[in-house]
């Protein structure tokens, strides 16, 4: 199943180039396929000079934004109470529980509008946080440039694995788990670098 989806995603890819990304990673952030299948793709094809990686990074951008704007939508129009019987209902088509989305709230009560930002980096949580940003109805412009910046720096970390591996990217459907949490690692230890940097520069 996983192979005949990365074919699908390869396909996509070449045929449709840029814009495939984009609706690629849109679907992504729906959750209805991984991140980790489709920006390592790009970024064998950045080596390739086939894509531009800024291009290729504003695509993914765009499509992760897009998707996150349509989980953001239910929670801003419907309200958390009629959100939640929706969920209970049909839930299990869309992959999404009432667990989930009691994740996601808890890390938006704690972290504010912040957690949008960060939720990349927490495993379980990610794309999920979407929907209670909206519930709180978060600014549509303060919640766009916090999704942008958080999935930019995903996408870059992922789109440099697969150019890093060059014509390899395929093993990263076989080690997709590790890959992820490898990029997880990077991406914090960066910006741990940057706030040490600057809490030592302060000092």
């Amino acid at each position: 199943m996983v192979s005949d989806l990365a074919q699908w995603i390869v396909e996509a890819v070449y045929y449709f180039g840029y814009p495939g990304v984009a609706f690629l990673m849109m679907l992504s952030n729906l959750q209805l396929i991984p991140s980790q299948l489709v920006l390592p793709l790009a970024g064998y094809l950045v080596g390739e000079e086939r894509f531009s990686f800024p291009l290729v990074l504003m695509a993914s951008t765009a499509g992760a934004v897009a998707g996150a704007l349509i989980l953001y939508a239910p929670g801003y129009w419907l309200g958390e109470e009629r959100l939640r019987r929706f969920i209970k209902r049909f839930g299990r088509f869309v992959f999404v529980g009432e667990s989930d989305l009691d994740k996601a709230s808890q890390w938006f009560d704690r972290h504010g509008g912040e957690a949008v930002l960060i939720s990349r980096l927490v495993p379980g949580v990610g794309n999920l946080m979407s929907v209670p940003a909206g519930i709180e109805q978060m600014s549509v412009w303060r919640f766009v440039v916090y999704t942008a910046l958080g999935n930019g720096l995903w996408n870059s970390g992922l789109i440099g694995v697969g150019w890093a591996l060059g014509v390899q990217w395929p093993l990263v459907k076989q080690y997709a788990p590790i890959i992820e949490y490898a990029v997880l690692a990077a991406i914090a230890g960066g910006i741990l670098w940057f706030l040490w940097r600057r809490w030592k520069a302060y000092r």
